[in-house]
């Protein structure tokens, strides 16, 4: 048989960046008003919990949505998909900056965010399979990973120090012109797919949308993935919607709240990028995803109990690192334990469940002591990571596809 040859092109890392960035941009606006929950809720005159709604709509969206619009990925394209979110993303983000003091509308143009978060999130593993070789695939997946986490952490710490230089109005609309920016690049520089495949044949065919999500819902580890993911996600989750209401009863400010947070981003950027790069080089998920969710638990510990700002940074720091960079590496591990489902489906099956979640965010605050601190929930959570690490215990590694092993001459080649 002859050699077959497929190519990996150097153009995959501009689709890629401009992925990352409208990436960036929605979870800018997403986590905004987390940092500065009494500000915003003194300045639109409403309680924590309708600032707090403002993260949780995006949760609460995604869930009746993450299915339909992993539809229009896998049939149309991620180009297409994402485009429609990002030109939504742009459009209501301006309109939030013009709603001034008025909640209402706030609330309304937040939905409209909402709405383009999906079509950005549930993308990552198909624009990782379009232009990227196998072996690369959870660094990709990875990468995009990193994008939101530096949005959340640019949320997190911007925000704080421009409301005091600019009203809340303002600072959206600077978060506007950021995400306006992003899609514009995503519409110029994005492209479907490369010339030529950068996988064997074998590796890059997939069933039909609706006959891979009947395949994925059949597969045990998936489930015992989903438990995990949002488990952690809820966890995640919790912790940034209510970063400052939970620091706030020990005394902490809202910067050093913008700031634990945003040690928490970093830590889950510099964790995703070994953790990918580490789980594709040695070819191995299972193991990244157990150990992630073990060490993150005396992370969790210090959040709970610690007085000391130093102690809470490496706290932070520790969650970010090990749990939440674990992400990149799950999404790849149920791409390839549900083949041929498609990407797009797989991701968004997740990431549904993942934003299910926002249940467990209600939960954290539902579960408050009087004083308003957050110990109980946060307990819960740190008994909830036990279970899953014994979950993850008995998950197996995806077994490599004949279309690899058949073919094991054929190799990427490099532009």
């Amino acid at each position: 048989m002859p050699e077959q040859k497929f190519k990996v092109y150097g153009y995959r890392w501009v689709v890629l960046a401009v992925f990352m960035f409208v990436n960036l941009a929605i979870q800018v606006l997403w986590i905004t008003y987390a940092p500065i929950t009494g500000p915003a809720a003194l300045y639109y005159g409403v309680s924590d919990l309708k600032i707090g709604l403002l993260a949780m709509t995006f949760m609460i969206v995604f869930i009746p949505l993450s299915i339909p619009v992993s539809w229009v990925i896998d049939t149309y394209g991620f180009r297409i998909g994402v485009s429609i979110g990002a030109v939504l993303m742009g459009i209501c983000a301006i309109l939030r900056g013009l709603a001034g003091p008025n909640y209402n509308l706030v609330l309304l143009s937040t939905i409209g965010l909402g709405i383009a978060q999906p079509f950005m999130m549930n993308a990552w593993t198909k624009v990782a399979a379009k232009w990227f070789a196998v072996e690369e695939r959870a660094t990709a997946v990875g990468l995009a990973t990193i994008a939101t986490f530096i949005g959340i952490a640019l949320g997190m710490t911007l925000t704080p120090t421009l409301i005091l230089s600019m009203s809340i109005p303002n600072v959206q609309l600077v978060y506007g012109a950021l995400a306006g920016l992003s899609a514009l690049l995503f519409l110029g520089f994005a492209r479907e797919s490369p010339p030529t495949p950068p996988c064997p044949a074998g590796m890059e065919e997939r069933a039909l949308m609706l006959d891979g999500l009947k395949h994925a819902l059949k597969v045990p580890r998936l489930w015992m993935f989903v438990f995990i993911y949002f488990i952690a996600m809820g966890v995640f989750n919790g912790i940034t919607t209510w970063v400052e209401d939970i620091l706030r009863p020990r005394g902490f400010t809202p910067t050093q709240a913008g700031t634990v947070g945003a040690v928490l981003l970093v830590g889950g950027i510099i964790g995703a990028f070994i953790l990918s790069t580490a789980s594709d080089k040695l070819h191995k998920r299972q193991i990244f995803i157990m150990l992630g969710v073990l060490f993150a638990v005396p992370g969790l510990v210090g959040m709970t109990f610690s007085t000391d700002f130093f102690w809470l940074i490496v706290s932070a720091f520790s969650i970010g690192f090990f749990m939440v960079s674990a992400n990149p590496v799950g999404m790849q591990y149920v791409a390839e334990i549900t083949y041929p489902t498609p990407e797009g489906t797989s991701n968004g099956l997740i990431s549904l469940f993942g934003q299910v979640s926002v249940v467990f965010v209600y939960i954290m605050e539902a579960m408050r002591t009087p004083d308003g601190a957050f110990t109980p929930g946060l307990l819960l959570s740190v008994g909830l990571l036990l279970v899953c690490v014994v979950v993850a215990f008995w998950m197996k590694d995806p077994t490599a596809r004949k279309a690899g092993q058949d073919q094991p001459a054929a190799r990427p080649v490099q532009l």
